[in-house]
């Protein structure tokens, strides 16, 4: 008996494989909207930030706006009376005519050779805006990157360095009538003056997928004379041609910058070591006056703890003084900062777990010590440094604990703790809720913590060193004149840049910077341009 075989009617089964590739493209239409739906979101929190921006910007564009109305209503009401007065004058009197000069605030005189002397071949008019402050300078000379898909930046360091060395002799910088001491009067005023606008930028952080990155398009590389590896560098708070280095040689060298960055020249050398066990100076920081340089050493064997080099006296152990008072009862005192108050104040952190507060007296060079806390720290106080807004100082240690201390009411404001040492601290520039402290686990160096919320980390970001896995204190970070980057030294040749509306926890770039580790690239305030140390005891000027 023959098996029967049946056989389904053709139509039957292309109408089955139409309901199978309609159930597929039923699956398919439901991914692509899920897909769909998800994007929208992404770019719809995207559009939202952006928008943020946006507003951010109109509004610090209308602040500028309105200061550069001011600032030529200004001038014009200035030309007005000026035109007044020579209309009433007659030019036969006899009168002489009066030079309007700028007064140097350089405790050096500048030398009349330089690039910007010989361009000034007129008649130098100042009229100071309403109110001037080193952040409105920024605007006019440093704008930052605008691209914010620019290519990162890797700089090479320059074939020949020592061209842009160039050495002056300190007598020919010895001007008797530019070596006066600033009255108290004076300096006070110009403080006061100087004090910065708050600017919101931390509803900024985190607030972008893609960082903006910054072109170094040359750089050159000078010898820092030095002969031992270099420690500090600091710019000058009021000069802008200015800064100091210093090195385990204990030598202090004072440099001014030429042609806006491009170069630079030693204008002297002083020798600061301790008088008793001949220590260099471990950290230092100017006077806001800029006619001074603080230093801190160590509080073991009775040694000096502060020194003072006066940049208005000669050259000689005359300039370097050493303040009697002793603080500081053992270890390396590892931090020293003024702090941004009207009345001039200083800080000290040490390995004691002190913290110290130093006062101006009514004599010269004379401060008094007094100790704000010894016993919050469990260990060496590595960071301290103060806040613009309130008279709060904030000190971190190599025991995990952030400390604020009110100075005016005499208690701590807040206390933290992380799961990390901590060796700086460091407080924003323009948003004076914002601060940075420098911590010892790797990849997450840096965090960001707003003074408000106490206890939170609103960002965290490092880098991956490939030269070892210690974390070192002589490290150091600074922030870019507006506020929104980080430099860092690394224990490698590099300097490794933050930005802090990066979403990332990696940097938006790192620049190849010299042949050994960087210990710290500063932010110039006027120019464009990041001055760096390092331990191949060359002086690294960036222009971005």
């Amino acid at each position: 008996m023959s098996a029967v075989v049946l056989k389904k009617p053709k139509q039957e089964d292309e109408g089955e494989e139409n309901r199978g590739g309609g159930g597929e493209e039923e699956n398919s239409r439901e991914e692509q909207e899920e897909a769909l739906v998800a994007l929208i979101e992404h770019r719809t929190k995207e559009v939202q930030q952006l928008w943020n921006r946006v507003s951010y910007y109109k509004s610090q564009l209308e602040e500028a706006e309105k200061r550069l109305q001011d600032s030529q209503s200004k001038l014009a009401r200035l030309r007005g009376r000026d035109n007044a007065v020579s209309s009433r004058s007659s030019p036969a009197n006899g009168t002489k005519s009066v030079k309007v000069e700028r007064r140097s605030t350089s405790p050096i005189p500048i030398d009349e050779g330089s690039s910007r002397n010989k361009s000034l071949s007129r008649t130098e008019l100042l009229i100071p805006a309403v109110n001037p402050k080193i952040s409105t300078s920024i605007k006019s000379t440093w704008s930052g990157p605008k691209d914010p898909t620019g290519c990162s930046a890797q700089a090479s360091p320059a074939t020949n360095s020592n061209s842009a060395v160039k050495l002056k002799s300190d007598k020919s910088h010895r001007n008797s009538s530019d070596s006066e001491v600033v009255e108290a009067r004076d300096r006070g005023t110009k403080r006061k003056l100087e004090r910065k606008e708050h600017k919101e930028l931390i509803p900024l952080v985190r607030t972008s997928t893609t960082p903006c990155t910054i072109h170094c398009h040359t750089s050159n590389h000078l010898p820092s004379q030095h002969k031992r590896k270099l420690r500090c560098l600091s710019l000058c708070p009021v000069n802008e041609q200015l800064f100091v280095t210093s090195a385990l040689d204990g030598v202090i060298s004072l440099w001014q910058l030429q042609s806006r960055g491009s170069g630079a020249s030693l204008l002297s050398t002083t020798d600061c070591v301790s008088p008793k066990q001949r220590r260099w100076p471990e950290d230092l920081t100017w006077h806001p006056d800029g006619n001074s340089i603080f230093s801190v050493y160590t509080a073991d064997s009775g040694d000096s703890q502060i020194s003072v080099l006066n940049l208005n006296k000669k050259q000689g152990r005359a300039r370097v003084t050493f303040l009697d008072d002793k603080p500081h009862v053992k270890g390396i005192i590892n931090s020293i900062i003024f702090l941004p108050w009207e009345n001039p104040c200083f800080v000290t952190g040490g390995s004691d777990h002190a913290v110290i507060l130093w006062s101006e007296r009514d004599a010269e060079d004379s401060w008094k010590p007094k100790a704000l806390h010894r016993n919050l720290h469990s260990s060496a106080v590595m960071g301290v440094a103060g806040l613009q807004q309130k008279q709060i100082v904030i000190s971190a240690g190599a025991d995990k604990r952030i400390i604020g201390f009110d100075a005016g009411v005499g208690r701590a404001d807040f206390k933290h703790q992380i799961e990390s040492k901590c060796m700086s601290v460091l407080p924003n520039p323009c948003d004076f809720n914002l601060f940075m402290v420098q911590t010892g686990t790797p990849g997450r160096q840096l965090r960001l913590f707003d003074i408000r919320l106490r206890q939170t980390e609103i960002h965290a970001f490092g880098w991956k060193q490939e030269s070892s896995d210690s974390q070192s204190a002589l490290i150091n970070q600074t922030w870019s004149p507006d506020g929104l980057y980080l430099t860092s030294g690394s224990a490698d040749p590099m300097i490794h840049i933050f930005d802090i509306r990066y979403n990332a926890n990696k940097p938006s770039q790192s620049v190849r910077a010299h042949q050994k580790r960087v210990f710290k690239a500063v932010w110039h305030y006027a120019y464009p341009l990041l001055i760096s140390i390092s331990s191949d005891l060359n002086i690294g000027l960036h222009k971005i």
